[in-house]
């Protein structure tokens, strides 16, 4: 049975977050799963592609003073916040069976892993790169693969401020499913569909279904990794 070391996080900001996961997804061997419950203050995170004054509304955001960072994974633009509940999966190719180390399997597979979560609340599927209740969006997904090792994380939205969405601009490139709506008429709130513990605790559970054992670690074993070289492409932008 192969291990997963648990580092469950509240309040950790999201650019501290995604620092230690490219650290462990480049520099460490270990299986992890985090979860951070909300980030104290809003942020806009975008992919690795993506070009800031396409995607946000610059101006507004820097009277907001509200933090724009740039990802190590590919996907789209978040509005993150102390709403939000992060969910990140790194693992070796190797501990988890029958999963083709490329990016659409893992897509695939993570559906199955937060099938059990989400099933019961609504109904529940992944469109394109989201996780949806029927037509509205509540979770954004990216992903980064090096060698034989994958990371999925997942921005869930439990409850979102319709003024920091409004930063975001209609981006060219939109899922199929979308069909033209404005952003607010795409996205739902989980809390309107579960309690939000059960999301953290169903996380837990679906590790142990996906057929790992838990190891426990705190933020300060996890950042360790960060003194060992490796390539680091998260960065915050200036405005």
């Amino acid at each position: 049975m192969a291990i997963c070391r648990l580092l469950r996080m509240r309040g950790v900001p999201i650019l501290r977050q995604l620092h230690l996961e490219e650290a462990l997804l480049r520099a460490d061997s270990a299986n992890y799963c985090i979860i951070n419950e909300g980030t104290p203050d809003p942020a806009i995170v975008i992919g690795i592609s993506g070009k800031p004054e396409a995607l946000v509304h610059i101006g507004a955001a820097k009277a907001a003073g509200v933090q724009v960072i740039k990802r190590f994974t590919g996907g789209g633009t978040v509005v993150v916040d102390h709403n939000t509940t992060f969910s990140t999966l790194i693992c070796n190719a190797s501990d988890v069976e029958g999963v083709e180390c490329y990016p659409r399997p893992v897509m695939q597979w993570s559906e199955g892993f937060y099938r059990p979560i989400f099933g019961p609340h609504g109904d529940f599927s992944l469109r394109e790169h989201d996780y949806t209740f029927g037509e509205r969006k509540f979770g954004g997904n990216a992903q980064a693969i090096t060698k034989q090792r994958w990371l999925h994380h997942t921005s869930l939205l439990w409850d979102f401020d319709p003024e920091n969405m409004a930063l975001l601009k209609h981006p060219e490139r939109v899922p199929e499913y979308r069909a033209g709506r404005e952003h607010l008429d795409f996205v739902c709130r989980l809390k309107d569909f579960m309690a939000r513990p059960a999301v953290t605790e169903g996380v837990v559970d679906a590790l142990k279904h996906a057929g790992f054992q838990i190891e426990h670690v705190s933020l300060a074993e996890a950042e360790e990794v960060l003194q060992r070289p490796h390539l680091r492409n998260t960065k915050e932008i200036k405005l």
